[in-house]
């Protein structure tokens, strides 16, 4: 578990690719003060184990299925990542629940600045998009955002200096793409009422005239 509050920008030394999967050695300084084999490490946005530790860099496995659904598979030797260690119960809280078990990609299709701020406009598919809410939270490469605009084909988010200085967020082009993990508690709300999909809402045979014929109305 981790709270979306990126703790330093590692680097990519090195990549060993296998047939599906592939093992990451990551550079990095903070995230290894206190980590041990087995322990998570969420990078950009994806949460792996570590598999071992050198003095300046770790390494994680990233299976197939990761690979296909992220956007780890992009990455080359010298890529910046963000990196956050998992949440202990002295840590503050200071973003919101990040599982770093990714929904999807979106793609960076505009940033403009706004005085002090900067405006990130996603791209993102309709299934990622009935989860993301004004003013919610969504974590973006595994940054913790707030949602400042959404609709039914792309969301925004405002960047402030010490976010764009402390992630890889700002240094993102039109096109590139991103990790989304979208708040876990509407996708819980929504699995514990079973609501419809919306291709599932349209074929249900409830309509005014039935209601009215059995008395509800």
């Amino acid at each position: 578990m981790f709270t979306g509050i990126v703790e330093e920008i590692g680097e990519i030394k090195g990549i060993k690719r296998g047939e599906k999967s592939s093992v990451l050695v990551v550079k990095a300084n903070k995230v290894l003060e206190e980590t041990r084999v087995g322990d998570s490490i969420c990078t950009n946005g994806v949460c792996l184990t570590v598999i071992n530790i050198n003095r300046d860099t770790f390494e994680a496995d990233v299976m197939a299925e990761t690979l296909r659904k992220s956007t780890l598979g992009n990455l080359s030797i010298g890529s910046k990542v963000n990196l956050e260690r998992a949440l202990s119960l002295a840590t503050r809280l200071g973003g919101h629940i990040v599982s770093g078990h990714i929904d999807g990609v979106g793609e960076v299709i505009s940033l403009v600045k706004e005085d002090n701020a900067t405006w990130v406009s996603v791209k993102a598919e309709p299934e990622l998009l009935r989860y993301i809410v004004y003013k919610g939270s969504i974590a973006i490469d595994g940054i913790s955002l707030t949602v400042a605009y959404v609709d039914n084909e792309i969301f925004k988010v405002s960047i402030i200096p010490h976010t764009g200085e402390e992630t890889i967020l700002l240094k993102k082009k039109c096109g590139d793409t991103v990790n989304l993990e979208c708040d876990v508690i509407g996708k819980y709300v929504e699995k514990l009422l079973r609501l419809p999909k919306k291709e599932e809402s349209k074929k249900t045979s409830i309509s005014e005239s039935f209601l009215r014929e059995n008395g509800f109305l």
